[in-house]
């Protein structure tokens, strides 16, 4: 996709409105739902609409271009793989320019400090992996994990990710092309797409729901929004707006997923800074007024480290943490089921970590403790550890040799802010 410099002026600011006004010299169709392109290329090209929609489709769901070569994703750079008991799990990355066309459209800096550190760098590489999974059907499918950024701002100690620092956001087109390019140039169509990959997707909000909007429409990937999850560190200001987006049609069982690692405010801002401006309780009363549609549940995300969050008070801080959530959702709904769901995530080592994995024995007393406390809690499987494809672990050990950016939410301390990455 580019711009010529007279047509960028004229762009609107939101993604939707931006791609409406079809001022693109190129039509990127990985960027826009199907009512967005058929606009463009009419406005463009003067395509008729069944047209345009015929190409959209075959794009989508066969993996044709069709006339449209300039719209398909970058290809596949890396592939890695690892077995599983429930298959083979797939990470693979994929090459994009370090300064994308048109990056002006998506958020990207185009001057400045952030721009000069972006373009020291040749390309970047995008890193997803798909993860086999067994339902209680026992039919197999996939999984698709997705990064919303290269590299990530959060600063949360126990993460891969993090260590980089934030090198950019990724454009809607960047983040759709995941799925194409595990569907169609990999072979594995995802039942499931969760925002768990590199970056945290609420600091790039406007970008991430555009894609979803892509990969929702019927006429493209067609992903029912159920089975899409974002997952957070618990940026309040974007789950604000991510709250909004909910009441909207179509996007009402769009599922949650928020980090949280430790309860307690002074353990969980020393491995996640982000809690230092914004704290437990605000995050606790955004959760326990969280929309509800269908009854879905939140899920927390627990991240097990040894000798950090893994005792039994941290159980009990949990319980507490949880307990009003819980209550307030039963009391409302007249519900007897709980309104969290605790995924705990055995400890994933980064490189050069300080922590080693947990053993099987604390995983499950950990568990047994959350079941004392009346914890909704289940274990999430490990699968990639070895390759550096799992919960954590994804980003590039070059990149990460270089001084990161600053936070750019809470309020961090000048060791964090100065922070140096190994």
């Amino acid at each position: 996709m580019s711009v010529t410099p007279d047509t960028r002026a004229l762009a609107c600011n939101t993604p939707a409105a931006r791609c409406n006004t079809a001022t693109l010299l190129e039509v990127d169709a990985l960027s826009l739902d199907s009512a967005q392109f058929i606009a463009a290329m009419a406005a463009r090209h003067g395509w008729a609409t069944e047209k345009s929609l015929d190409r959209y489709k075959s794009l989508f769901r066969e993996g044709h271009a069709r006339g449209l070569e300039a719209c398909t994703p970058a290809p596949i750079a890396r592939r890695l793989s690892e077995p599983s008991g429930e298959g083979e799990v797939l990470k693979f990355t994929q090459k994009h320019p370090a300064i994308p066309a048109g990056a002006a459209e998506w958020g990207i800096p185009t001057d400045g400090p952030a721009f000069d550190r972006l373009s020291r760098f040749e390309h970047l590489e995008t890193e997803s992996v798909l993860i086999p999974m067994i339902g209680r059907t026992g039919r197999p499918s996939h999984t698709l994990c997705i990064s919303s950024q290269v590299g990530c701002a959060m600063g949360c100690t126990f993460c891969e990710t993090a260590q980089m620092g934030l090198i950019r956001s990724l454009t809607p087109g960047e983040i759709v092309g995941q799925w194409f390019a595990a569907t169609h140039l990999l072979g594995n169509r995802p039942k499931n797409i969760v925002f768990m990959g590199m970056g945290e997707p609420l600091d790039n909000y406007d970008n991430v729901i555009q894609a979803i909007a892509v990969l929702k429409d019927h006429n493209g990937a067609a992903m029912p929004i159920s089975k899409i999850t974002i997952s957070t560190v618990g940026r309040l200001d974007g789950l604000a707006k991510l709250a909004a987006k909910l009441h909207e049609p179509g996007w009402h069982r769009l599922n949650l997923a928020v980090s949280i690692n430790a309860a307690e405010d002074e353990l969980r801002s020393s491995i996640m800074p982000i809690n230092r401006g914004m704290p437990l309780a605000e995050l606790q009363q955004t959760l326990t007024h969280w929309p509800i549609y269908g009854g879905g549940k939140i899920c927390l995300e627990y991240v097990l480290i040894p000798g950090v969050n893994d005792d039994r008070e941290h159980a009990a801080q949990i319980g507490r943490l949880l307990a009003p959530i819980d209550s307030h959702f039963k009391a409302t709904r007249d519900a007897r089921t709980p309104r969290c769901m605790l995924n705990v995530i055995p400890y994933n080592p980064r490189r050069d970590s300080p922590w080693p994995a947990p053993s099987e024995e604390r995983v499950t007393e950990f568990l047994a403790w959350l079941g004392e406390e009346n914890v909704y809690a289940k274990r999430r499987r490990t699968k990639g550890r070895r390759m550096m494809g799992a919960c954590g672990q994804l980003g590039n050990e070059q990149i990460r040799r270089r001084k990161p950016v600053a936070l750019t939410v809470g309020q961090q301390d000048d060791e964090a802010t100065q922070r140096q990455t190994t």
